[in-house]
């Protein structure tokens, strides 16, 4: 294909992935009300054990300052919720466009990447779903019990977005250990051999995305960390092995004989 068919190409395939996205967020605004009450439920679990002022208004809920702040939530949930419905089809679409690019050998790794990465992602956003309702009411604990909290909606949103998001991604690292040892960039042992620094880079990951007060959830997310890198550690130890075993076995192998 020409310059000009690869752009006519990825047009099309663009197109497609954007209705898709539409769709998936026209799905899902249809349902934000459930998934606003989720998000909801650690404010009202910290509104609940601070109690009511005299007034009967709680003292910690979600604040919505303008007059287009609950439809604006409703937008940004809408999104990320319909980014994931929609995400069977601008995959393919990406792949799609890719694939008459790859060899057999390339797009076998590439479904092996991405039927790992996508169980990890939302693995860690399930952590991250039991995690943050500690976060957040372990730091309300510190706010004086007189004084009134409310969270901005567009500021508590973005905030638990963007925690899912880091342990969603966190999760997945361990499988670009194994892509780049597939692709000869770092052998299994080396990554083995890297195991202290590791250890350390997941406990100051842990202790950042948690409150320092709240250990259980420190250790908990730590602990999942280092079991996935020493897995990763494992399987491009088995790779590596493989590939020296392939390799022997080429070299002892008689070479053809030609006809003359």
């Amino acid at each position: 294909m020409s310059l000009a068919q690869h752009l006519i190409e990825l047009r099309r395939r663009l197109f497609i992935a954007a209705i898709a996205l539409v769709i998936g967020m026209v799905i899902a605004f249809i349902v934000t009300d459930p998934i606003i009450a989720l998000l909801n439920a650690p404010v009202q679990a910290v509104a609940e054990r601070r109690g009511l002022e005299v007034t009967g208004a709680p003292l910690t809920a979600l604040n919505f300052d303008t007059v287009t702040s609950g439809f604006d939530l409703r937008v940004r949930i809408s999104f990320a919720i319909g980014l994931l419905l929609s995400a069977p089809v601008w995959l393919w679409q990406v792949w799609a466009f890719i694939m008459p690019g790859l060899t057999r050998k390339e797009i076998r790794y590439t479904v092996g990447f991405v039927s790992a990465a996508i169980p990890l992602f939302f693995a860690g956003c399930a952590t991250g779903f039991l995690i943050i309702p500690h976060v957040i009411e372990l730091m309300s604990s510190f706010i004086p019990g007189s004084s009134a909290t409310l969270f901005k909606y567009d500021t508590y949103y973005d905030f638990v977005f963007k925690f899912f998001l880091v342990l969603g991604v966190a999760f997945v690292l361990p499988v670009f250990l194994v892509a780049l040892n597939l692709a000869g960039v770092m052998s299994g042992r080396a990554i083995l051999k890297g195991w202290r620094v590791a250890v350390l880079v997941a406990t100051i990951f842990a202790a950042a995305a948690t409150p320092a007060a709240d250990v259980t959830s420190m250790l908990l997310l730590g602990a999942i960390l280092i079991v996935l890198y020493f897995a990763a550690a494992g399987i491009s130890v088995l790779f590596d092995r493989r590939r020296r075993k392939r390799d022997a076995a080429l070299l002892e192998s008689p070479p053809a004989e030609t006809i003359g």
